[in-house]
């Protein structure tokens, strides 16, 4: 059987502009590099978005609201091409049981299992350790930081827990490093 390979991305910034919390979808700002993610779809990789969402869990916003957010930001990719084979949804606040809340992999496993994937064949791309964690422990073939969002902080103050992590400065670095490290 021949087996599919994937990039999954964290939402909040890594595909758009981090906003505390974010509801209204006229606040959504997708990063302007994002249109470089239609390069991976054209090699064959097929595109999810894997974000925590502890908003709705904490009572600052509903689903809708997350659902109304994630419409927006894929129209306005979709105008560069990119389109997402599914977005997996966390809603959970932090200590709040939760059996996709990254850094667990089990969004991950549920898109090898629906899609086909070769996870070992595939990327995760992130703002936070939780999203490079959350590659890490579903077996993916690397993990890749961004230092957009909350990223080059982290680059900055944690380099020792990204000797595992490739790290990029955007989303253009980090799909021009996967097409050239197949």
């Amino acid at each position: 059987m021949n087996l599919s390979r994937a990039v999954f991305l964290d939402r909040d910034g890594t595909l758009i502009e981090e906003r505390d919390y974010l509801k209204d979808p006229e606040q959504v700002a997708v990063f302007p590099g994002a249109a470089a993610l239609s390069s991976l779809q054209k090699a064959g990789f097929k595109l999810f978005v894997i974000s925590n969402q502890s908003g709705v869990g904490r009572g600052y916003f509903t689903l809708k609201d997350v659902e109304r957010v994630n419409e927006r930001m894929t129209q306005d990719l979709a105008r560069s091409g990119v389109r997402f084979d599914k977005i997996y949804i966390a809603p959970e606040a932090p200590g709040q049981p939760s059996r996709g809340r990254k850094p667990s992999p089990q969004f991950l496993f549920d898109a090898r299992d629906e899609f086909g994937l070769d996870l070992a064949g595939s990327y995760i791309i992130g703002d936070k350790l939780i999203d490079l964690e959350c590659g890490w422990n579903a077996g993916v073939k690397a993990s890749i930081l961004v230092r957009t969002g909350y990223g080059r902080k982290l680059a900055q103050e944690s380099p020792a827990q990204l000797t595992k992590a490739f790290v990029a400065e955007d989303l253009p670095a980090a799909a021009k490093w996967i097409l050239t490290h197949p």
